[in-house]
């Protein structure tokens, strides 16, 4: 549109395009919709994270409360029946007894009644064999919830079964 002024100069100017704009009504996304989603996706994933471990874990896990008698009790065997060469131990003292209540200072009343079970087996490194009968004490396990401790030992026998060590496998349960 051209206009006319007083002073009778006239302009040739053409007419610059008009600015659309959007209402925020026709907007597909705003800033603070994307802040409250993200924050939505965020707080998901952190519930998803801290609750997965306790999905996984098994309904009768071993409490911390077993885990140190399990440490416990592998100390004291390697304590009390160390030769005094390293980890080397004579486990001929303990080898078929299925009553250790004494000897590892496990719970027991007056009527010999036991508190806590016990099986002590020496395996081998590479895999979970046990060598021998006569290397398990304690009560059988029977692939039962228990907390376990490993240490690793050498036999004073002098037996070629243990080359170059193995394992000394304490389960509490």
């Amino acid at each position: 549109m051209n206009r006319q002024r007083t002073d009778d100069r006239t302009r040739n100017r053409s007419r610059r395009p008009r600015t659309i704009s959007i209402s925020l009504a026709e907007r597909g996304q705003t800033t603070q919709d994307f802040a409250v989603g993200i924050g939505v996706f965020l707080l998901a994933i952190a519930f998803v994270f801290s609750f997965l471990p306790s999905l996984v874990t098994p309904y009768e896990s071993s409490g911390g409360a077993k885990t140190a008698q399990a440490d416990r009790i592998a100390d004291r065997i390697v304590d009390d029946l160390g030769t005094g060469s390293g980890n080397e131990i004579n486990f001929t003292d303990y080898a078929g007894d299925d009553n250790l209540t004494e000897e590892v200072g496990l719970r027991a009343s007056s009527g010999d009644v036991v508190y806590d079970n016990l099986n002590i087996s020496i395996k081998y490194v590479n895999n979970s064999t046990t060598l021998n009968p006569s290397t398990t004490a304690g009560e059988p396990y029977t692939n039962q919830s228990a907390a376990s401790s490993a240490r690793i030992i050498t036999l004073e026998n002098g037996s070629n079964e243990c080359d170059p060590a193995c394992r000394l496998v304490v389960r509490v349960w």
